[in-house]
């Protein structure tokens, strides 16, 4: 039925990311020491102060150390920056009066500008967020081009329909643009989350005010200059770093933004749902927190699974928010699965994140570290056995936490009910399938799912009552602009990314004409 999983493991070598194709050896070098070119608010394509005048640091995670100040842009900022997309979503403008396909053009060659300086953004990556070279070259450089170049394409092909309705008439759909779209995007994923909210947005003639994660801002900001260069009319894309409590909020309380997309925590997107309400009811679309159940039942190549799920759960130094940090194991197989899964997090190496052989940096910041610590605490008192990891590992200097593995851990532990958002596996045991189901359900989050096994049926009973917005059958974090992705109940609104990611960036006009019976 399936590949075996020596056939998985040999196609899916390629630098520890297995949903992106690219050799070591055509991995370019980083630059450890890349320049910072930009720092300033990005508004109608020229770069600005803040009007208060305020700075804040942006920190290297593998040191602790500064790299720069970045302007902080606030809410009088964020109103330069929603005037000037206002502008340029005039109907008398020029990214208005542009053709469709022109706007394609403009997605592509802003693809091609980051294909080219793919070394520099990978590096200014790794400098501020502290993933791993390799991971910022072949998971988020990679993954957003090919975004980009898949909305790119859509840009003239989103059009409506032919009704044909009773009487004499004649009825159509217009998909117009939205409008001013404020994007609001998190630090695990900067680049990418860039594209997955600028491609559907831009691809529909939307205009964009954007917010990037204060932890990680360089990365928007350089982008923003390839977005001119490109040939974006000024104000289509305007960039304001800041905080969420005063740039970010600005954008969700606006009068005059007509949609919000925000990719974070479950807590901040309740706080954005009720300022989308109170002010204008503006579009929301929200990719929230996860706690995802990893099933890997008895009849599962067990090597294959161990290695998927540390994967699932240790890519990008735990801090995804689909991650399979919930691992539901078969009774028959749990002590063979967890003491080879000791044995995978053991030879995870920690290191520079610019060393090619480093598979794990540090977390990005110390109020992260912080609380991973804190939970993993949660999980000695509450009576889950630790078998590795569980400290900050004290050899760096940085925010690093050791990969840490936890058994013996029941459903009522905050390690298994919490968003732990870092290096922490946590393997749960289960006997039944009808209990299995109830227990993998058992959670405010339904963002993803997987299943590892080798029957059909039994992948196709726990697809269908899962309740995820994603599953994964014998493999994990596989993505493709081409699907859409998104959460059940506190894991969000929406979708994002595939045919179904334009939705929340175009209106849906329907006009109706009466068709004359006679000319005279």
């Amino acid at each position: 039925m399936y590949m075996r999983a020596s056939q998985i493991l040999q196609a899916n070598a390629l630098l520890r990311v297995p949903f992106v194709r690219m050799s070591a050896a055509a991995l370019p070098k980083p630059n450890p020491n890349p320049e910072v070119h930009h720092t300033k608010i990005f508004i109608d394509n020229e770069w600005h102060n803040s009007e208060s005048g305020k700075t804040f640091p942006t920190l290297n995670p593998a040191t602790g150390k500064k790299i720069v100040d970045v302007q902080e842009g606030d809410r009088a900022d964020v109103a330069k920056a929603i005037k000037a997309a206002r502008r340029a979503f005039d109907f008398d403008s020029p990214w208005r009066k542009m053709d469709a396909s022109r706007r394609g053009e403009l997605l592509n060659k802003l693809a091609d500008l980051m294909e080219r300086d793919i070394v520099q953004l990978a590096s200014l990556e790794t400098l501020d967020n502290g993933k791993p070279f390799s991971q910022a070259v072949a998971g988020d450089l990679q993954l957003s081009i090919k975004c980009l170049r898949y909305y790119a394409g859509w840009a003239d092909k989103n059009h409506g329909k032919v009704i044909p309705i009773e009487g004499d008439f004649f009825t159509y759909t217009r998909h117009e643009p939205v409008g001013v779209c404020g994007q609001i995007i998190p630090w695990n994923f900067p680049i990418l989350m860039l594209a997955w909210k600028l491609g559907p947005a831009l691809s529909m003639g939307n205009t964009v005010v954007m917010k990037p994660a204060e932890q990680t801002p360089l990365t928007a900001l350089y982008i923003a200059n390839l977005i001119k260069e490109a040939g974006f009319p000024k104000g289509v894309v305007n960039i304001v770093p800041g905080y969420g409590p005063t740039a970010g909020a600005a954008i969700a309380e606006s009068m005059k933004v007509d949609k919000v997309a925000f990719t974070g925590s479950t807590d901040v997107g309740h706080k954005i749902m009720q300022a989308a309400a109170a002010s204008n009811m503006k579009r929301i679309t929200l990719e929230l927190g996860g706690k995802s159940p990893n099933i890997v039942l008895a009849d599962t190549d067990i090597d294959y699974a161990v290695k998927t799920s540390h994967f699932a759960l240790f890519f990008n130094q735990g801090q995804c928010c689909c991650a399979g940090s919930r691992i539901f194991v078969e009774d028959k197989i749990y002590d063979e699965f967890v003491s080879k899964s000791v044995v995978e997090a053991k030879n995870r190496k920690l290191g520079d994140p610019f060393d090619i052989n480093t598979d794990q940096g540090p977390q990005v910041d110390n109020d992260q570290m912080v609380k991973i610590l804190e939970l993993i605490e949660s999980g000695k008192k509450d009576g889950a056995t630790l078998h590795t990891g569980g400290s900050r590992a004290k050899a760096f200097n940085g925010f690093y936490v050791e990969p840490t593995v936890f058994s013996d851990v029941t459903d009522n532990m905050r390690i298994a009910k919490e968003e732990i958002f870092g290096p922490v596996q946590q393997i749960m045991r289960f006997k039944s399938m009808d209990e299995l189901v109830d227990r993998a359900n058992n959670s405010i989050y339904g963002l993803a799912a997987s299943v590892f096994t080798q029957d059909i049926d039994k992948a196709n009973y726990l697809i269908q009552r899962l309740k995820a917005g994603t599953v994964w059958v014998n493999c994990y974090d596989v993505f493709g602009a081409q699907a859409p992705f998104g959460g059940y109940k506190m894991s969000g609104l929406g979708r994002e990314l595939g045919e179904y990611g334009l939705q929340a960036y175009t209106e849906v006009k329907t006009v109706t004409t009466k068709i004359p019976t006679k000319i005279s």
